[in-house]
C-alpha cells in the first residue's frame, strides 16, 4: 500500500502493453495523450516520468509489438524451405489481423498512416523497420538460392518486395473488414503464384535492397 502523500505505483509492463494497443489501433499521430493516459490508467506526469515522451513511449511500444504480437511473422522465416518460410510469414499475419478483440492490421503499417512531416522521426523509424523486415525476407530467399531450392538467377530482393507487398496488403484488407477466410484465400493465391514470381524475378534487372 502506498504511504501518505506518495503516488500510487503502477505496473509499467501492463501500462506499456495498453499503450501499444492504443498506438496499434489508432496510429501514432491520431493517438492523443488523453487516449494514452486513459488506457494506461495513469496521469500525464507519471507517463512522462516513466517513459519520457510520447515518441519514446511509442518506440518502446513498437519494440514490445515486435517481440510479442508481431513475432510470429518473423519466426516463420525459420521454416525449413524458402517456400515454407514465405507461406508461414503470410499465414502468421492472418489470424492476428482478424482476431476478436485485437486491433486490425500490422502495427508497423497502421502506425504510419497519416504520419506528417512534424513526426518524421517516427515515420522514418517505421520505414526503417519495414525495410529491415523486407531484408530478413530477402535474406531467407537468398539462403534458398544458396541451398539450390530456388533458381540461381532468381532475384531475392524482387521476390521479397512482392511478398512483403502482399503482407502489407493483408493489413489494408483487414482494416477494411476482410475476414480470416478471405485473407487466407489471398495468401493461397499469392503462394500459388510462387513459380511465376520466381521466373519473373529472373527476367528483370536485379533489384537492389534499399
Amino acid at each position: 500500500m502506498a504511504g501518505p502523500g506518495r503516488p500510487r505505483a503502477f505496473d509499467r509492463d501492463a501500462a506499456l502493453r495498453s499503450a501499444m494497443r492504443v498506438f496499434w489501433q489508432h496510429g501514432y499521430e491520431a493517438t492523443s495523450m488523453t487516449d494514452l493516459t486513459t488506457a494506461m490508467g495513469i496521469a500525464s506526469p507519471s507517463l512522462y516520468a516513466a517513459f519520457g515522451s510520447k515518441e519514446r513511449l511509442f518506440r518502446e511500444a513498437l519494440g514490445l509489438y515486435e517481440a510479442t504480437d508481431g513475432a510470429p511473422g518473423i519466426d516463420g522465416l525459420n521454416a525449413p524451405t524458402a517456400y515454407g518460410a514465405i507461406q508461414a510469414v503470410l499465414e502468421a499475419n492472418v489470424r492476428p489481423r482478424t482476431a476478436a478483440g485485437e486491433p486490425a492490421g500490422c502495427m508497423f503499417v497502421v502506425s504510419a498512416i497519416n504520419c506528417s512531416d512534424a513526426n518524421s522521426p517516427v515515420r522514418e523509424l517505421l520505414e526503417e523497420s519495414r525495410r529491415n523486415h523486407a531484408g530478413l525476407v530477402s535474406g531467407r530467399l537468398a539462403q534458398g538460392i544458396r541451398d539450390g531450392e530456388l533458381p540461381a538467377d532468381a532475384d531475392p530482393h524482387a521476390i521479397a518486395a512482392y511478398y512483403t507487398a502482399v503482407l502489407y496488403g493483408l493489413t489494408v484488407r483487414a482494416l477494411d473488414g476482410a475476414t480470416e477466410e478471405e485473407l487466407r484465400a489471398t495468401v493461397a493465391l499469392a503462394m500459388a503464384s510462387w513459380d511465376a514470381v520466381l521466373a519473373a524475378s529472373a527476367q528483370r534487372q536485379p533489384v537492389s535492397e534499399r
